[in-house]
């Protein structure tokens, strides 16, 4: 272990990582297909688009649907090409496809500017950029080269990546149950029999780690990122902490889903990251996980200070440490130090299990 004391290592912010591409939405009609759909529902599949399809699954970038078509004549072809189970919430209709771009980011509860629109049309992709112009539009006679491009080319594939497009399926049942439930919320929260792990990040869980920072801006609460290298000197450092969460329900897992890294020294710990995957967003997970460090902190007796570093998006950090008792002791630069007097830390909800260890 090293016993290195904390020094100023490299943070870095939002960096050309971060433009990544995290959803490809695809056209239909010469596009995917050959011809057009609605004239001929004998069209042919384009190998290379289905080639590229099932690349960029491999890599965890999620894909979508965003067509002028019949719903119900697009959506049967799809299932008839083996290509369905391809896409999360398609949109086909005869809306303006930059409603269907924000839809879809909704859904996915992502930023317009890690989508990707694949259309052979230059007037969609025109009306796009005309109302999203951070989304990268691609012609559909184009895309030969489009898996070596660097957007479409994560740093790492982890086994969360593997498995992204299961687990937005299993969110989509997570969802429509829901939406279905009469209750209270925190009774829908204990039917699903949560389980969260938190537990000290290993040598193999920093591919996961640093996705986690690149990939996390709306509660990432300092918006920094870290390398696999920076990571690994934390998580073997002596006045380090680098803490990894894990959540399960009885529909499946949600992965890695949480990251805080804590600087110790001889009197105060810092928390100088913690973020949580967009997708947890309702389930409490950071205010749980803020609250296990807290009671970690008070049962050392050291003093517990946050960092807080606002970007337009992450307002829900803020709350989240407010809401947990922190308060602001100083401002510089626009990063904010918080600090808590661990008087009171609060239990954990009775509708989610917590438990060390992998």
């Amino acid at each position: 272990m090293s016993s290195d004391k904390p020094s100023n290592m490299s943070l870095n912010k939002v960096d050309e990582r971060q433009n990544n591409i995290k959803c490809v939405v695809w056209d239909l009609d010469n596009t995917i297909w050959q011809g057009v759909l609605l004239e001929d529902k004998s069209v042919i599949i384009r190998d290379i688009a289905v080639g590229i399809i099932r690349t960029l699954d491999s890599r965890g970038i999620v894909q979508s649907i965003a067509s002028r078509n019949d719903y119900d004549t697009a959506m049967e072809k799809l299932r008839e090409l083996g290509l369905l189970e391809y896409f999360l919430y398609p949109q086909i209709g005869w809306n303006p496809k930059s409603s269907y771009i924000k839809k879809i980011a909704g859904s996915l509860n992502i930023s317009v500017n890690a989508i990707a629109l694949i259309d052979d049309q230059p007037f969609e992709r025109e009306e796009v950029n005309a109302s999203f112009p951070e989304v990268m539009c691609i012609a559909a006679d184009s895309i030969d080269g489009l898996p070596d491009m660097p957007e479409f080319n994560p740093r790492f594939v982890t086994s969360d990546s593997r498995l992204r497009r299961q687990m937005y399926l299993d969110d989509i049942r997570r969802n429509i149950k829901e939406e279905e439930f009469i209750g209270p919320k925190d009774e829908f929260l204990a039917s699903l029999g949560m389980k969260l792990k938190i537990f000290n990040a290993a040598e193999d869980d920093l591919h996961r780690a640093e996705e986690l920072t690149v990939r996390t801006n709306q509660l990432n609460a300092t918006g920094y990122t870290y390398s696999y290298d920076e990571l690994n000197n934390f998580r073997q450092s002596d006045w380090h902490m680098l803490l990894m969460a894990k959540l399960d329900d009885k529909y499946g897992s949600y992965g890695h889903i949480g990251l805080a890294m804590i600087e110790k020294t001889a009197e105060v710990w810092t928390i100088k990251l913690l973020l949580m995957s967009c997708r947890v967003m309702s389930r409490g997970v950071g205010s749980i996980m803020l609250n296990y460090i807290m009671q970690i902190a008070k049962e050392k007796k050291m003093r517990l200070r946050a960092e807080f570093m606002p970007n337009g998006r992450n307002r829900m950090m803020e709350i989240t440490y407010r809401f947990a008792g922190f308060q602001e002791v100083s401002k510089v630069n626009g990063l904010i130090t918080l600090e808590n007097s661990l008087e009171h830390v609060p239990s954990v909800p009775d509708y989610v299990e917590v438990g060390k260890g992998e």
